[in-house]
This record gives structure tokens, sequence and C-alpha cells, in this order.
């Protein structure tokens, strides 16, 4: 099986990915603990990566199991907990596993996906793989939440292929590196739904030394229905689809997010 999203190959993204300031800024991570506090069970994340959602999770009392198919994630996960009160750190645990094919031998009220992870998977199989392996660790009456982004169809057809674009607010870590990230598309498939990007980190190091290191990846990008088709195939009930992470509702704002609320139905 190929790396979604290539983070077994990048290590250095693990190192630099909680500095980035549109994801120090993104407000998920309000909504998901409160989704978590909703339901009141153990909540299953799915692609858990550095912890950013697990943790804030697990410091508002709610048990949490993160999975993540990258060491290096996992890793800055682990030292984010190790940080964090023995009564936090109990209620986190960590598996290293792929979203397409695992088996926890446990079932969760509530499974998450935040920020994401599920527009690596590239094939309508992979798809379904994942929502099959989610959906047999669910409780009976037991729901995911995703989000995914909403397709801007201007962007799709912008005529920008390989220019680097976005420059974003430079960032220094606690190291003293001091970073820039910009981004590029490189190709479209079109047929597929399948952009080619890369995130390009401009990092100067204390001693002036400069670096320029690449995280180039593939993402599908789903349209609501698909999606809605996609879970109910897969045994979910569409429950809520909304357009931000204040449950604003779905085709209030544009392009906005797209955030799946779905039930488990009986088998």
């Amino acid at each position: 099986m190929n790396d979604p999203g290539g983070y077994q190959s990048y290590a250095f993204i693990a190192e630099l990915y909680d500095q980035v300031i549109p994801y120090r800024e993104r407000t998920d991570v309000a909504f998901y603990v409160e989704t978590a506090k909703q339901y009141g069970g153990a909540v299953l994340e799915v692609g858990c990566g550095t912890g950013r959602v697990l943790v804030p999770t697990a410091q508002a009392g709610i048990p949490i199991v993160g999975m993540d198919l990258s060491q290096s994630m996992l890793d800055v996960c682990r030292d984010r907990l190790a940080a964090e009160p023995q009564a936090v750190q109990a209620r986190a645990r960590l598996v290293e596993a792929d979203m397409r094919d695992f088996s926890l031998g446990e079932t969760f009220r509530l499974a998450t996906i935040p920020f994401r992870p599920f527009q690596h998977l590239i094939s309508v199989e992979e798809q379904l793989a994942c929502l099959a392996a989610i959906r047999r660790h669910l409780e009976p009456g037991g729901t995911l939440v995703f989000d995914v982004f909403n397709p801007m169809l201007e962007s799709l057809t912008r005529d920008n292929l390989g220019v680097e674009m976005g420059e974003e607010p430079d960032f220094t870590t606690p190291d003293g590196l001091k970073v820039v990230r910009w981004y590029r598309t490189l190709a479209r498939d079109f047929h597929r739904q399948i952009i080619h990007v890369e995130l390009i980190y401009y990092a100067t190091h204390p001693d002036g030394r400069e670096e320029r290191l690449v995280h180039a990846f593939p993402m599908r990008y789903f349209f609501r229905y698909e999606v809605e088709h996609l879970l109910v195939r897969s045994g979910f009930e569409v429950v809520d689809v909304y357009a931000d992470f204040d449950r604003t509702p779905f085709g209030s704002i544009y392009p906005g997010e797209l955030i799946f609320t779905a039930r488990k139905t009986d088998d």
C-alpha cells in the first residue's frame, strides 16, 4: 500500500507541523472537543498526527485512542502527552496503523477524522476500506465526524500550475529555525479528482544556513453528494453537513468546508 500523505518519508513535517500558523489558528479543535463532550464516551481519532486535536480532547476529560500511520508524527504526539499531567496521559492511547485496514479490539461511540486525512485516500477502494474499518470500530448507532475541503471551482481551473503561491506568516521553532511556507500545484487530474501539490518550507538556521524542504503529495478532492454516497454505501446515515466549524449549514458560505456527521446504521 502507498503512504497516504507521504508522511512516512518526510520526518521534518512532524517537527514543523505544530508551528505552522494556519494550523495553529484553525477553529476545528474546539469543534472536535465539543463534539467529543457531546457524545460522552471514548473517541477514536483517525489520523491524529501530532495530537493537535487529541491532546485538547484528553485535557477535556475524554478518553481517546489516536491512530496514525506516521511514526514521526506519533513521536511528537507522545512528547506532547509526556508534558501533560498523568491524568491526561492516562486518557490517551496511541496506535501506529493504516486507516485503510486496522483492528483495535474495541469499539467507540464516536470516531473522528480531523483536518482532511481522508483526502489522502486516492481511490474509491481505499475510501470504502477506511469507512468499513471505522464502522467496525463503532458501537451500534455510533457516529463518525470528519471534514474535507469544499472544492472551489475557480481555483481548480486557475492557470497557476507550478507557481509558488500563498506565502504564509513566518514562524520560528523553539530551536531558532525561521521558516516561511509556500505551496504550489504541480498537476491536476480532473478525471480522477486529484491534485498534485507541494508544500515548500524555506528554512533559515540560526547560523544563517538555508534549506528548501519540500513535501509533495497527491490529494483527492470530493464534492458533497459524492461523500454522502460513499457514506451510505458504507453503512452510514448522513445526519448533518456543515460549512464551518461553528456549525454553519452547508451552502450558506462559499466555498467553506465540508463537515459531515454520519451515524452507523443497523447491520
